[in-house]
């Protein structure tokens, strides 16, 4: 059986990066309780400021350790993304990264998608900037997206009441995601049979 692969991107540019935490963290969960319901899982997590010379490509095919990221997130089964918002939008260096990204990769691919910011002011980029970009890939986000401030998500924890309950609900999401996935890639094998 082969297994179904995670994905996780993280748009965030500060060392340590709160929203680094966050991908890892969803991509961990989501992986167990994938686990948990008899799916078989592989992840990965790209940190893309870790990339080296992300920031002056101009072309592809990139640098290996760069090509490895990207052929990653187009062969993805889940992806979950996530970036910090600056003034209202994802991080410039994340947009960068997605725009080297084939979008024929993307298609019909489940997306989670996250957000740290600094105050609630910035909560509906998620609406207004992280699904429109995937929706553009022919992707499919997930229907719940998780915006953190620091009070709700810091030290590599979710706080406890609802910031946790929409945090488990994506969870969730994505693990019924990915059993279609499964259950579809089961049929075509079972139909090329």
């Amino acid at each position: 059986m082969s297994r179904i692969k995670i994905v996780g991107v993280s748009g965030g540019l500060s060392s340590p990066s709160r929203t680094l935490s966050l991908v890892q963290l969803a991509v961990e969960r989501i992986a167990k309780a994938a686990g948990e319901a008899g799916i078989a899982v592989r992840t990965d997590v790209i940190d893309v400021a870790s990339l080296d010379g992300i920031g002056a490509l101009r072309a592809r095919p990139a640098a290996a350790p760069v090509e490895a990221a990207f052929e990653a997130v187009e062969s993805a089964d889940l992806l979950v993304v996530g970036s910090p918002v600056y003034k209202g939008s994802y991080s410039g260096l994340f947009k960068h990264f997605i725009d080297f990204v084939d979008y024929r990769g993307l298609v019909g691919v489940p997306v989670a998608l996250l957000a740290t910011g600094g105050s609630d002011r910035h909560a509906l980029a998620i609406e207004h900037q992280l699904r429109p970009l995937f929706a553009f890939f022919q992707a499919q986000p997930l229907g719940t997206g998780v915006f953190f401030t620091e009070r709700e998500f810091a030290d590599g924890a979710v706080a406890a009441g609802l910031a946790e309950q929409r945090f488990e609900r994506l969870v969730e999401e994505a693990v019924h995601a990915l059993s279609g996935r499964r259950r579809g890639a089961r049929d075509l094998t079972g139909a090329a049979a």
